[in-house]
């Protein structure tokens, strides 16, 4: 019989941690005692993807090899390792299954009995209530330290500012580069003397060949305007600023609406300040 293995982890901590090869190991043993063949382009892992979206590079090319007949079984650890969301797991269970594709868990063996079937319902709704718990989590610990003033609310080092290399996040090793805060600073001095005027600013930056914070040679009108309304140049970098809602217009009418990836601004009662060097001493905006 032919087989595939899929795994998945859904950290980069956990990916570094190579969790994700011991999952490999022990379906490639779980295949092997029973004498099925593995090809190794029927290996299929995600690395540092979560089990709440099917957007998984891994996963997706393996629905497309199932779709082609290409095995008869797919190995997999445990239902949550397919997708933490059981509306998911069913989906993703039925559409193997139509390919002809049988799926075997090696921790929790399943078949087509009602006990297992309901079994396999009850699995699926816990983890997906543990999904939401550790998320809720997560969101009150990142809070507590922010209010604690021990981290910091970037994901990326920001225009103006060096960071420690090994604690990016920690607000004790901001520092100023010099270069940079001097190309706020005149970004601000320029916005000013012309009256408001952000396509101006744009323009003597690209006639003074200034890279724009992600290296190119053109900055566009967002990045100025991300600048100038910023207010960690003024000394007060806010965490806890946003929240996510669902998205409420279509990419294309032939598109779903998609999943909740668009953000507002939670109430300013809500926002964390955290002290950081100042660049320029108030903003326009």
């Amino acid at each position: 019989m032919r087989a595939a293995i899929y795994a998945r982890v859904s950290t980069p901590r956990q990916a570094q941690a190579q969790t994700i090869e011991e999952q490999l190991s022990r379906l490639q043993h779980f295949v092997h005692h029973h004498g099925w063949t593995l090809e190794s382009t029927h290996i299929f892992r995600d690395d540092g993807f979560s089990g709440a979206t099917l957007n998984r590079p891994g996963l997706d090319e393996l629905r497309d090899h199932a779709s082609m007949a290409d095995f008869d079984v797919v190995v997999i650890t445990v239902p949550d390792r397919l997708a933490r969301r059981y509306v998911h797991q069913v989906l993703l269970l039925e559409e193997l299954q139509q390919r002809g594709c049988r799926v075997e868990f090696v921790e929790r063996p399943m078949s087509t009995d009602p006990n297992d079937q309901l079994l396999l319902q009850i699995r699926g709704a816990v983890a997906e209530y543990e999904r939401t718990l550790i998320t809720e989590r997560m969101r009150r610990g990142k809070v507590a330290k922010l209010r604690a003033g021990h981290l910091l609310p970037w994901t990326r080092r920001p225009f103006g500012y060096h960071l420690d290399p090994e604690r990016p996040r920690d607000p004790a090793g901001v520092q100023i580069d010099p270069y940079e805060a001097a190309v706020v600073q005149q970004i601000y001095a320029w916005y000013l003397e012309d009256h408001g005027s952000i396509y101006n600013v744009m323009k003597q930056l690209q006639a003074a060949g200034i890279p724009s914070p992600r290296g190119r040679a053109c900055w566009t009108n967002a990045s100025v305007r991300g600048v100038l309304s910023n207010p960690m140049y003024t000394g007060t970098a806010y965490g806890n600023r946003y929240r996510s809602i669902p998205a409420r217009q279509r990419r294309s009418a032939l598109e779903p609406v998609g999943p909740g990836q668009s953000y507002t601004f939670k109430p300013r009662t809500d926002w964390v300040a955290i002290a950081v060097p100042a660049i320029v001493k108030s903003g326009p905006f």
